[in-house]
């Protein structure tokens, strides 16, 4: 409980503290944000607002992370710095994007097909790593099964063998990295949407990690030999604390970024907490229960698939007056806090929903 409270506590205060003096610097080095023409034109007001913020809320969440570990007396262990190394990747990946934006002052970056290479690049080498370093029980932090609630009977190298399976689990944890980074990065579209939803999103892994590391400590004080016999799960309370320091980073963050915003997550950010979460579902064996915890993401994410399958079978007709779903209410007149504050309860009520069906799992067993 310690190692969570410190990494909270120490990576808020980086991030509440801190963030004034990167707006200042960012402002000094140029790195303001560029706003497309033909967005909804009160975001006009916006332009040159500082950017790549995502920078302070990995580097808050390095400092939370390992100050709440050490301090704590708990080891480092390899889960947590594979979320880490995930969300740090993908952070390179957005900070290239949003530097050539700054740079060229325009909205567009690195190519859709050189963004998508550079997260799957990070993906397959995450990937790789999470089936390396078996504990003294033999468990890796990630395996070859499709997870919900924890590994199932759908095992990639069982079904398609060594080589084959292996090629599978690549490509799926691949899909679900970008599929969730690029979710996090279209909802960034309003002052503290992305930041607000990646709480309560990244929130439930606290609740996960520690739920899942107490079953352990619990079934391995009745009898040794039953240990792992609730959740097969590396690394459980590592999760957790690196969750905590995530959020402690967001909440502090959020106070700047929040409606008017003084600076915002850009690339750099959203594909950071992306690969951040999507890594935690991974490694906590819930990869499908991601999608009603990250649901939020999902739904402004499909809003911009329909509306682009719409327009091309109805030739050129649309479902919403603007895409993502976020931008559709502002034109219809919604306040943009009032936008914001709504889609963050359905956020909350979503996240609520995953971690209660990961409760109920637990129960019916």
């Amino acid at each position: 409980m310690q190692a969570l409270l410190t990494a909270g506590v120490v990576s808020l205060a980086i991030t509440l503290f801190g963030t004034p003096l990167f707006i200042r610097l960012f402002k000094r080095l140029g790195w303001g944000q560029f706003i497309r023409d033909d967005g909804p034109v009160s975001h006009h007001a916006k332009r040159g607002t500082a950017t790549m913020g995502g920078l302070v809320v990995i580097l808050a969440t390095l400092v939370g992370y390992f100050a709440g570990t050490l301090s704590s007396g708990e080891r480092i262990q390899v889960s947590a710095l594979l979320v880490l190394f995930m969300m740090v990747g993908l952070g390179v990946v957005g900070f290239v994007d949003d530097f050539l934006k700054t740079r060229n002052q325009r909205s567009l970056g690195l190519g859709g097909w050189a963004k998508i290479l550079g997260q799957v690049a990070v993906a397959v080498a995450f990937a790789l790593l999470a089936l390396q370093f078996p504990n003294r029980d033999g468990l890796t932090p990630a395996t070859t099964a499709v997870s919900v609630f924890r590994d199932t009977r759908f095992d990639f190298v069982l079904l398609f063998g060594a080589v084959g399976g292996l090629l599978v689990y690549l490509v799926w944890v691949a899909f679900i990295t970008t599929a969730t980074s690029n979710g996090v990065n279209v909802a960034d579209g309003l002052d503290g949407l992305a930041t607000g939803a990646s709480i309560l999103s990244i929130g439930a892994f606290i609740i996960i990690g520690f739920w899942q590391n107490n079953q352990y400590a619990f079934d391995a004080a009745l009898d040794p030999s039953v240990a792992y016999k609730a959740y097969y799960v590396r690394d459980p309370l590592d999760l957790a604390i690196v969750a905590t320091a995530i959020v402690g980073a967001l909440v502090g963050f959020l106070w700047w970024n929040t409606s008017p915003a003084q600076i915002f997550l850009g690339d750099t950010g959203s594909l950071a907490l992306g690969g951040a979460l999507a890594s935690l579902s991974v490694l906590s064996r819930t990869e499908l229960l991601l999608l009603p915890i990250g649901g939020l993401f999902v739904i402004v994410t499909g809003s911009v698939i329909l509306q682009r399958a719409y327009f091309k079978v109805s030739g050129g007709k649309r479902i919403f007056l603007m895409s993502p779903l976020h931008h559709h209410f502002e034109l219809k007149g919604w306040a943009e806090v009032t936008v914001v504050v709504r889609f963050w309860i359905i956020a909350g009520l979503l996240a609520a929903a995953g971690v209660g069906a990961f409760y109920l799992e637990w129960l019916s067993r």
